[in-house]
């Protein structure tokens, strides 16, 4: 089965509805010796357009994943980027903002981390955290130090999204190309998942007890992102929900969503002009000379 990348991207103005998306969908691998087959041509095609736009060295490539606990934002990460090098890439994981970072505005802390020129960035969570977690905890913004006049909870959730489509479209004007994945996860997968993590000793450390009481919370945290995916999928900074209870297809799906996009970036390596040829020409007979 063919990747079509539309399938699962959310279009500007569309007023999205989670259920109604699939959290598992036909796999594009029919065994798991064909499924290492395409993430190895996938990563392959990955590394190569990485290092035409390192060396190109116009464009930056942000990609943000957000989801739910066990969703396997750390594994897509890890698979989907194996083959690219290190120099060209930089991951970023977000948690709990520090003292400091709570004395600037919400998208101070991310901002320090954004991609240069010819590299990835991923940021694991993001500035998204602020219109997720917070509204559906809305005593961690009380606790941010803003001013009592920009709490109002009818306000300050537009105004973020303003905020943040603001700076994606700068980012844009400016040469910087972002991709946002919302890894689907279903509540049922996401209990089996949970269990495993119990009962596999290697995968204790990711579990605790407040996972458990944060997914209390499954239906609050699921009308936050139907409202900030409807609010914040734009043309240049488009978000796609990636059915996510099929681990190998998701990352399948991914992969080939960045390799859409880099595709469609106007790259080439940088021609040697006339000096420079001429500069290479003269290197080269010394080379030659010393042989």
């Amino acid at each position: 089965m063919k990747i079509n990348i539309k399938d699962f991207r959310v279009q500007e103005d569309e007023k999205i509805k989670l259920e109604k998306r699939p959290t598992l969908v036909e796999p594009v691998y029919k065994s798991k010796k064909k499924y290492y087959k395409l993430l190895k041509e996938q990563v392959e095609e990955l590394s190569s357009l990485q290092r035409l736009q390192y060396a190109s060295n116009r464009y930056a490539v942000l990609l943000i994943f957000q989801a739910m606990d066990t969703a396997g934002k750390d594994g897509a990460i890890r698979y989907v980027m194996s083959g690219v090098n290190p120099q060209g890439c930089q991951v970023f994981s977000f948690k709990h903002p520090s003292a400091t970072e709570l004395d600037h505005d919400f998208l101070w802390r991310t901002s320090q981390c954004l991609p240069e020129r010819g590299r990835i960035g991923i940021f694991n969570r993001s500035y998204y955290e602020e219109v997720l977690i917070v509204r559906v905890h809305p005593e961690i913004l009380r606790s941010q130090g803003l001013p009592d006049e920009l709490l109002g909870e009818k306000t300050i959730w537009q105004e973020r999204y303003r905020s943040i489509v603001d700076l994606e479209n700068h980012l844009y004007r400016n040469g910087t190309r972002i991709i946002k994945f919302f890894l689907h996860l279903s509540e049922e997968e996401q209990r089996k998942r949970f269990l495993k993590r119990i009962d596999e000793p290697e995968k204790n450390w990711k579990f605790s007890f407040a996972d458990i009481e944060e997914r209390k919370f499954w239906h609050q945290y699921m009308q936050a992102y139907e409202a900030c995916l409807s609010a914040t999928s734009t043309t240049n900074a488009p978000w796609y929900v990636v059915p996510a209870d099929d681990k190998k297809n998701a990352r399948l799906i991914i992969s080939q969503i960045i390799l859409d996009t880099f595709k469609g970036l106007k790259m080439h390596y940088p021609e040697a002009g006339a000096k420079r040829q001429q500069e290479l020409l003269l290197i080269r007979r010394r080379l030659t000379k010393e042989g």
